[in-house]
């Protein structure tokens, strides 16, 4: 059975100590593959340094969408990390020179949640479509982080020629989950999703071959409180078969597949 886990934050601190044996017991559950995914300019730079590591790690560098407003926002985004400010246009010439090392642009989406002033949001939607006219250049699948704003994201990913999506952690009510799953896109399922009824939603609208397994690590862990990490994807196959009424492997073949499809 291989899993996959499409979403984490290895570089974080929480890692720092025990990074390699957190990878040994990820490849113990049968995880094959990890996208670490990079926010903001250091974490690119650690993300590409770290998969060097282990094969078995595969980086995608983003852009964080508090982080490229390039404001500081008063010192205080609400987010459980420092805020990098982003030279935007710079961050993404970067990506686009890592195009042959990456298999993804991400994280990068929209975040309205702790951005709500209208002239700050049009700026992060200015900043998301440079995102998006990126990916379409250099060919690479888009992992996207939407809060209080999946309507907005989702028309905005319509009316670009990205077909290639995944949607991290997705949030939405079910019109428009409806509405991405109608659009091909796919979402990619985290562990909380066993304390988090919403979920039995997304698995429930997206076709099997649309969904995925992630752990967003350090965050969105099965237990509450305790440090999430990749070989938890588990838990997310055994929720998706239990909503799907399949098997575990079944399931597990079915993610895998998505995962080469989408980003192979």
């Amino acid at each position: 059975m291989f899993l996959v886990d499409v979403h984490a934050h290895l570089q974080h601190e929480l890692f720092k100590t025990d990074l390699k044996e957190v990878v040994e017991r990820a490849k113990a559950a049968g995880v094959r593959s990890i996208i670490v995914n990079g926010v903001n300019e250091p974490t690119n730079r650690e993300v590409l340094k770290l998969c060097e590591m282990d094969p078995i790690l595969k980086p995608a560098l983003g852009a964080y969408p508090i982080d490229a407003l390039g404001l500081d926002l008063e010192g205080d985004s609400g987010l459980t990390r420092p805020v990098h400010k982003i030279d935007l246009d710079k961050e993404l010439e970067f990506i686009k020179s890592q195009r042959d090392r990456i298999i993804g642009i991400g994280e990068v989406g929209l975040d309205f949640k702790f951005v709500k002033e209208p002239h700050l949001q049009l700026v992060m939607r200015q900043n998301f479509q440079k995102v998006i006219d990126l990916a379409e250049k250099i060919k690479k699948p888009l992992i996207v982080h939407t809060r209080n704003a999946e309507k907005e994201t989702v028309e905005m990913l319509e009316s670009s020629n990205v077909k290639k999506v995944d949607l991290h952690s997705f949030g939405a009510r079910k019109s428009v989950a409806r509405k991405a799953a109608d659009l091909g896109f796919y979402a990619s399922v985290p562990p909380v999703c066993v304390r988090l009824e919403h979920y039995r939603m997304i698995c429930d609208v997206f076709n099997i071959n649309q969904l995925l397994t992630e752990t967003d690590s350090p965050w969105l862990g099965p237990v509450a409180g305790e440090r999430n990490e990749p070989k938890n994807v588990l838990e997310s196959v055994k929720f998706i078969a239990g909503v799907k009424k399949f098997a575990v492997e079944e399931v597990a073949n079915n993610v895998w597949l998505n995962y080469q499809r989408l980003f192979g």
